[in-house]
Formats: structure tokens, sequence, C-alpha cells
């Protein structure tokens, strides 16, 4: 059983003059601790269950890229790229760019994007529900594309561009990982069976109904539904003190248990080491015997 952090909160004590620093001992604590995951989520304004709108948030992949170099094993992505920010052949490029700086570990998560108020915001577009899913599956038919062999044109609905050359390419073979965020389970699920790599279910009480679901689609698909890497997003909270870390491995037991394979959440603590020393020494230990 795999674990992740996520990093969604950066207003930490220090303020924006100490951020990189602690962000940096963070990132270096978590890949040392054996994190299989480091993740960051992809929003300009904080979210309501996280802090106040107005919090510190930093640029997604600017802050992978940073990650990247303060870490040495741990895979890196977002949880989750909203289709809505970036045009996918500068995401396809962000993530390649990613991928070689780090030495083959970045993944591609992704999903429609929910966030009407930064993208009214910040000014860009919002449209309904169905065109955003028109989006995220162009999206990963772009990238999939610019991701393979040749440099051939890509035309669809909303996309039309005239050569997807992508030099160099990743050095994952035969291409970073993708992951489809989200739960929806007629359009989501679906294109996790047939383009995706990853899922990332919230860890409810439909997690097993959406499993199944999943499994159902891989069968529509022709899909191994095995070949699918089935991650949850849990907050990992082992306590103040470490006092909540038998709690957190009970409950990944029976994750496990489900089929899921890892679990990636924020923890709170964090930036305080002392959190993630617990990890090392009473949590991961423990997941990996899991299996």
């Amino acid at each position: 059983m795999k674990l992740g952090l996520q990093i969604p909160d950066f207003t930490w004590a220090g303020g924006a003059p100490k951020l990189g620093a602690d962000l940096a001992a963070v990132a270096r604590a978590a890949d040392q601790a054996g994190f299989e995951y480091l993740a960051v989520m992809d929003h300009f304004f904080q979210i309501r269950n996280v802090g106040p709108t107005e919090n510190d948030m930093l640029e997604a992949y600017t802050t992978l890229g940073f990650l990247a170099a303060h870490t040495e094993r741990a895979k890196l992505l977002t949880v989750i790229t909203g289709v809505l920010y970036r045009h996918p052949g500068l995401l396809a490029k962000a993530v390649t760019t990613l991928d070689v700086l780090s030495g083959g570990r970045a993944i591609l998560g992704i999903g429609a994007g929910w966030n009407e108020e930064e993208s009214k915001g910040l000014g860009f577009p919002f449209p309904p529900t169905a065109e955003r899913f028109e989006l995220l599956e162009e999206n990963l038919q772009y990238i999939l594309q610019m991701w393979g062999d040749g440099d051939a044109p890509f035309t669809s609905k909303h996309f039309e561009a005239e050569r997807l050359l992508n030099v160099p390419q990743a050095l994952q073979s035969p291409r970073p990982p993708i992951m489809v965020g989200g739960g929806g389970e007629k359009k989501t699920l679906r294109f996790v069976a047939k383009y995706g790599d990853a899922c990332n279910l919230f860890n409810s009480p439909e997690l097993e109904h959406k499993l199944d679901v999943l499994k159902q689609h891989c069968e529509n698909e022709g899909r191994d539904y095995n070949e699918i890497t089935k991650t949850v997003y849990h907050v990992l909270d082992v306590g103040p003190k470490g006092e909540k870390a038998g709690e957190l491995v009970g409950e990944l037991e029976r994750l496990h248990g489900l089929g899921v394979d890892a679990a990636i959440g924020a923890a709170p603590g964090v930036p305080d080491l002392g959190v993630i020393e617990k990890f090392a020494t009473d949590v991961i230990p423990a997941a990996e015997k899991i299996g």
C-alpha cells in the first residue's frame, strides 16, 4: 500500500519569504520518509474546505518543478489538473519537461475542473459541465498523440493543431502515466478505462461502488482492470504526536481490502517535519507490509 503526500496549503508561519526554504525541507523529508507520491493541487485561489480564498496558493507546475529539484525518488503530480487552465499542448509540454528534469518521475493528473470562482476571478472560460467533459476527452486524446510517435496534426471539436512536435519526449516509456481524477460514473470513470493508467476517487461510502463501476467500464473497453492503479484521496492524519498512526494504518488496511493501491492526501501539521517523521517510523513501514 503506497502513500502520497499532497500539499494543499502554503499559508505557513514564515510567510512568503520563507516559503521556498520550508517547502524544500518538506519535500526532502517526504522523499526520504518513503512517500511514493508528492502532489499539489491545481488551483490559483485557495479552496474553501482548506482555508480562506485569500490564503497563499502557488501555481502547480512551477511548484512541481521546484519539488523535482529537491527530491530524488517520489513521483510528482497534481491532484488534479483542470482542463480549463492550460491548452493541451502546453500541458503536455509541461509534464514532459517535468518528466525529463525529474529523471522520469512525472504523472499527469487531469480532470474536468470545477472551480467557477477562481476561473471567473482570473478570467478563464468556465463552460458548462458537458463542454468541460468534452474538453477533458479531447485533452486526453491530444496529449496521448503528442506523447506518441511522429508529429502529425490534431483536429477535434475544440482544438486544431498543425504539428504535435514534442522534443525531447518524456523519459518514461511509453509515456508518463495518466491519472484521471473524479468519480463520475458515466464519463470520468469511462475515461479512466479508455485512456488512463490510474484513477483518483474520494474515500467515501460510495468508494466500493465506484470501483465496481470502473471495473465494468474496463470490461466494456476491453481493458484489464488490474492494470489501473486505484488511488483514493484520504486525509493522512497521524495526530500532533503520532497518536493516530495506528488508526490510519487500520484504514489503509481496509482500503487495500477493497483493491485500492494508494492513498494520497494532506497530512495535518505539515510543514512540521516531526509529522513527516511519524510517517517514516510508524506508518509507511506498516503500509508496506499491507501489500
